[in-house]
């Protein structure tokens, strides 16, 4: 509790000399946090922030096996975070609701009745370290089937270590109709209810659905 004290407190004094800028001021408390929690773990992880651009963008850290970085002798080729990708988003979830609500309007849903069904949250799913999907809705990562997330599940078996090999290019579009296909089952609900009004004015002799 006392790491998330002090990080809560860093990020207070920022916010509050004005000085910094968003996001990117505050990934010096963020890199602390995660490497003293990272000693903690077995084996220890070591958190850099701000990569290097491969070619598809700057991921904003990593998380590397401390025994990736060789304590002496010449330093390390370029390496790939083994234990994952670090995205910063910032304190603004007014963009992800931006995101949710503009979605719901090309299907004609007012934004209470979008962020009723997909939540007013989103997220970003990482495909390696600079890559993601981007801005997926909490409601649609979260959709189980058979006890299993449907997306989480189906990313499980693909992973390189099963697969020997990296995610296609057609399979990695597939994860992103995947996402459009849970949502719209999301949206059912309230594109029922539009369909049902809609009916109701046009048509008042017919019965009710």
């Amino acid at each position: 509790m006392s790491l998330l004290i002090t990080y809560i407190g860093e990020l207070y004094q920022i916010h509050q000399s004005g000085a910094g800028v968003q996001e990117t001021s505050y990934y010096g408390p963020l890199e602390r946090l995660f490497n003293e929690l990272g000693k903690t773990l077995k084996p220890p992880v070591r958190c850099i922030m701000q990569l290097k651009n491969r070619d598809a963008g700057n991921p904003d850290g990593g998380l590397f096996a401390a025994s990736q970085i060789p304590r002496d002798g010449p330093p390390a080729p370029d390496l790939l975070p083994e234990r994952g990708a670090v995205e910063v988003k910032g304190t603004a979830p007014d963009v992800e609701q931006a995101a949710i609500t503009e979605a719901g309007a090309a299907l004609g849903l007012a934004p209470e009745q979008a962020l009723a069904c997909l939540g007013p949250q989103t997220r970003d799913v990482a495909l390696n370290p600079g890559a993601h999907w981007a801005n997926v809705p909490d409601a649609v990562w979260n959709y189980i089937i058979g006890g299993y997330q449907v997306v989480k599940k189906w990313l499980s078996y693909r992973e390189a270590e099963l697969l020997k090999r990296p995610l296609t290019i057609a399979e990695a579009r597939e994860v992103s109709a995947m996402v459009r296909r849970l949502a719209a089952l999301l949206l059912a609900p309230a594109l029922d209810a539009n369909y049902a009004r809609v009916a109701a004015a046009v048509y008042p002799w017919a019965p009710a659905l």
